[in-house]
C-alpha cells in the first residue's frame, strides 16, 4: 500500500502514521490528505489488513478440497474483515478531521476476492461502518481519479495566476511590437538618409575625380612608391639566381 501511494502521489498529498483526530493518539497507517477549510487538511484513512491464518487455511482446504474447511475459514475471514471495518470507522472516521468514509486495503487479490464474493459482506461494510474495501488494483483506480482531481483543483486555484501570466505576457508582447516598429522605422530612415546624402556625395567625387588628369604609368608608381619595390623585388629574384 505504501509503495503505490509514493508511486502515484506526491508526498504532500498523504502521510504516514497519520493522526487523525488531533490528541486522540489514534493513528492510521496511511491517509490521502484533502483540502479542508483553510490550512487544515482533511483526510481519507486507509488502513491495511490481513488475516493471515485463515486466509492461509482457506487455501489449504482448497487444496485439500475440504468443503467443511473452506466454509470454516472463509467465515473466519468474513469475521476479520467485519471487526476490522468497525475499527477502522470508530477510529479514524470523525467530521471535520476525516472524510465520512474510509478504505480498507487488501494487499492481494486473492483476497479482495474472497471477501467481495461474501454474499452481502461489501454493501454491509459500507453501510454499516462506512468503509469501502479495496484490493490493490482497486486502490490504483482510487488513486488515480483522486490524482486527477487534484490536479483540477491546482488549475482552478491557480486559475486567476495563469490568467494574471497571460494577461502580463500580452502587455509586454504590446510593446515590444511597439519598439520593434520604432527601430524599424529608424532604419528606414537611416537607409533613406544613406542612398540620398550618399549618393550627392558619391557623385560629386566621381565628378571631381574625372577632371583629374591620368598621370603616366612611369609617374603612377613613383607617386605610390612602386618603383622601388619592383626593384628590391628584381635584385632579390637575381642574387637567388646566382646563388
Amino acid at each position: 500500500m505504501g509503495n503505490l501511494l509514493e508511486d502515484m502521489m506526491t508526498l504532500d498529498q498523504f502521510g504516514r502514521n497519520v493522526e487523525i483526530v488531533p490528541g486522540s493518539n489514534q493513528r492510521v497507517e496511511y491517509a490521502i490528505r484533502l483540502p479542508g477549510d483553510g490550512d487544515v487538511p482533511v483526510w481519507l484513512p486507509i488502513d491495511s489488513k490481513f488475516p493471515t491464518e485463515d486466509y492461509e487455511r482457506l487455501e489449504d482446504a482448497r487444496q485439500r478440497g475440504d468443503l467443511d474447511g473452506i466454509e470454516s475459514a472463509g467465515k473466519a475471514i468474513e469475521s476479520a474483515i467485519r471487526l476490522a471495518a468497525r475499527t477502522v470507522c470508530a477510529k479514524y472516521i470523525l467530521s471535520p478531521h476525516s472524510t465520512d468514509f474510509a478504505v480498507l486495503f487488501l494487499p492481494t487479490e486473492g483476497l479482495f476476492a474472497e471477501v467481495i464474493r461474501r454474499p452481502g459482506l461489501v454493501d454491509t461494510l459500507q453501510r454499516d461502518s462506512h468503509v469501502m474495501v479495496a484490493g490493490p488494483i482497486t486502490l490504483v483506480s482510487l488513486l488515480v481519479a483522486f490524482r486527477m482531481g487534484f490536479r483540477s483543483l491546482a488549475i482552478q486555484q491557480r486559475s486567476g495566476e495563469v490568467w494574471k501570466v497571460i494577461s502580463a505576457v500580452k502587455t509586454e508582447f504590446g510593446k515590444f511590437g511597439g519598439v520593434l516598429d520604432k527601430v524599424s522605422n529608424k532604419l528606414r530612415e537611416a537607409q533613406k538618409v544613406v542612398e540620398e546624402e550618399g549618393g550627392v556625395r558619391r557623385r560629386a567625387m566621381d565628378k571631381k575625380l574625372r577632371s583629374l588628369e591620368v598621370l603616366p604609368e612611369i609617374e603612377a608608381a613613383t607617386v605610390l612608391e612602386l618603383g622601388r619595390v619592383d626593384e628590391m623585388d628584381i635584385e632579390g629574384e637575381g642574387r637567388e639566381a646566382a646563388e
